[in-house]
């Protein structure tokens, strides 16, 4: 207000601000309550969470993106936690809650400074430089891996899958994901890269985790289209369609006159005809399985059960990209074009029940590019669970195979990367020495949380490790069924160097976002009358 004049009203009614510290503390409390929300779930020791959902579907998991993903977050500073997780999860699979609680304690850290009256910039900056030195401790204590050491591939899988339900059945599931990573790994130049899609995983509930099965090929939620045809095809010719066997419709809008009876007859013959004709291009080609992607009319069914070959329809456009890298088959778009050439081969192809369902599968594929999992388990969620527990464990064995670098889990790495860090604050000088000692002691809840989950005192678990990382040992974690301090490289509890970077990185990035933030305008929720003259629909109201 200017010297008793009236109020100028900026901002339209129902708004609110915050700005300052209040700002500041609002925030940081949020992405604290994210934090603590998932912490439990850490580690080989960490709990499940039960969520939920208003249509009373339950999720039952301790998958970090999964948790942030089904509960729904309203608060804008929240959401940003929720994309760290997200991103850690596309781009390692594993970690997700690891890159969340160090976000979470890097903001409560920066929380007392900011009661010190040290500035958000100025904290920021040095979180910064903490974020880089620690990505090149990272890289200086993380080793070689190559593809062709099976061993350590599997226990990479074997720690990712540790802190899940998925553990029982642990080394048929690591074995799995290594020979389905190590099959789908494409050589580009000098490096490998691995794409996960191109492993499918098929979700079956009965028998056992114990029943789950690696296949080398392609399983297809789909049965025969016809009763006549065969059920099992050994040595196939495989023949992929991406068009329909079926008469076309004219594009525009046409009528077509018929006098005669026999213009009927004439019509409908030449109509057999030309699907005959389309069956007979498949059965000159040599193929005796196809797959087409669209329809198929009832009449081109009959005749390609006449000819013995087995034909599965609409078939998703994933699993016909999928089927052409198993089988090496080309994905024909027109029938006149089919050849001999173009077909794809495998061990069999065959028709099997499992449970209820009856599935196609094309097994025995030599070299193929694309493999299979069939999941088996007890109860619905259990399944669902070890999907996301064997995405978790594929993406990771990817990830070290495109790298070829590893580095110590069990909070060994964190614990070198504190270390470092507060040697190297020291040598900054100025205020950003305090952020760097701030997100060393922030790194540290990593093995922090493991102690507390593990039901050890976390205190004497940080001093123990500290003092080995003292004397040099730079692999030094905490086994958490001992609570003994040990040597992880020994231990086998190896991750891709990727997830401890990446976790960092995207940890760093969302905390300084958040800390650069002083003002939180946030608009009325819904619409309404809004204020607008002569209650005109209140035009701009956003909901946040």
């Amino acid at each position: 207000m200017m010297g008793g004049q009236t109020p100028i009203l900026i901002l339209k009614e129902g708004t609110t601000r915050e700005k300052g510290k209040g700002a500041h503390h609002n925030n940081i409390a949020a992405a604290k309550a994210i934090a603590d929300a998932i912490r439990s779930t850490l580690g080989p020791r960490g709990m499940d969470k039960m969520l939920v959902d208003s249509m009373g579907d339950v999720v039952i998991t301790n998958d970090g993106a999964t948790i942030l993903k089904e509960i729904d977050v309203e608060h804008p500073a929240a959401k940003m936690l929720v994309e760290v997780a997200k991103t850690q999860d596309a781009e390692c699979g594993d970690g997700t809650t690891t890159s969340v609680v160090l976000a979470g304690e890097l903001l409560k850290k920066a929380e007392a400074l900011l009661d010190s009256n040290v500035h958000p910039t100025v904290i920021a900056a040095g979180y910064r430089m903490a974020s880089e030195r620690a990505v090149d401790v990272l890289n200086d204590i993380s080793l070689n891996i190559s593809n062709t050491d099976i061993k350590k591939l599997k226990k990479i899988a074997a720690t990712a899958l540790r802190s899940k339900i998925a553990d029982a059945a642990g080394d048929l599931l690591s074995d799995t994901s290594v020979k389905a990573i190590l099959a789908v790994a494409e050589k580009r130049g000098k490096r490998y890269v691995v794409d996960v899609d191109n492993v499918q995983i098929v979700k079956k509930q009965g028998g056992s985790i114990d029943d789950t099965e690696l296949i080398e090929g392609v399983i297809l939620d789909k049965e025969p289209v016809h009763s006549g045809m065969p059920n099992h095809v050994k040595k196939p010719k495989i023949a992929l369609l991406d068009s329909s066997m079926e008469i076309k419709k004219t594009e525009v809008d046409a009528k077509i006159q018929i006098r005669d009876p026999t213009q009927l007859q004439a019509f409908l013959d030449e109509e057999e005809a030309t699907l005959r004709g389309m069956v007979d291009s498949v059965v000159k080609s040599g193929a005796n399985v196809l797959f087409c992607q669209k329809g198929i009319d009832d009449l081109a069914q009959h005749y390609l059960a006449k000819n013995d070959i087995y034909t599965v329809r609409r078939v998703k456009k994933s699993d016909m990209e999928k089927l052409a890298k198993a089988t090496g088959a080309e994905v024909v778009t027109d029938l006149s074009d089919l050849k001999k050439s173009m077909l794809g081969s495998a061990g069999e192809v065959e028709l099997r029940q499992i449970g209820e369902d009856k599935m196609t599968f094309v097994t025995g594929c030599k070299k193929a590019s694309a493999v299979s999992i069939l999941l088996r388990g007890g109860t619905e969620h259990i399944v669902d669970e070890m999907d996301r527990s064997l995405h978790d464990a594929l993406s990771v064995v990817g990830v070290a195979i495109e790298d070829g670098r590893i580095s110590a889990g069990g909070g060994a790495s964190a614990i070198e990367i504190a270390l470092q860090l507060r040697d190297y604050a020291a040598t900054i000088g100025g205020r950003e020495q305090m952020a760097i000692d701030a997100f060393a002691n922030a790194i540290e809840i990593i093995p922090k949380t493991l102690a507390e989950n593990a039901g050890l005192d976390s205190i004497n678990a940080i001093l123990d490790l500290r003092q080995a990382h003292k004397k040099g040992q730079k692999h030094a974690g905490l086994n958490v069924h001992t609570g003994k301090v040990v040597n992880m490289m020994d231990a086998e509890v190896i991750e891709p160097l990727r997830v401890g970077t990446q976790a960092i990185q995207s940890a760093t990035e969302a905390a300084v976002m958040v800390l650069r933030i002083d003002d939180v305008i946030a608009a009325k929720a819904g619409g309404g009358a809004g204020g607008m003259p002569g209650g005109m629909p209140g035009m701009g109201d956003m909901d946040y």
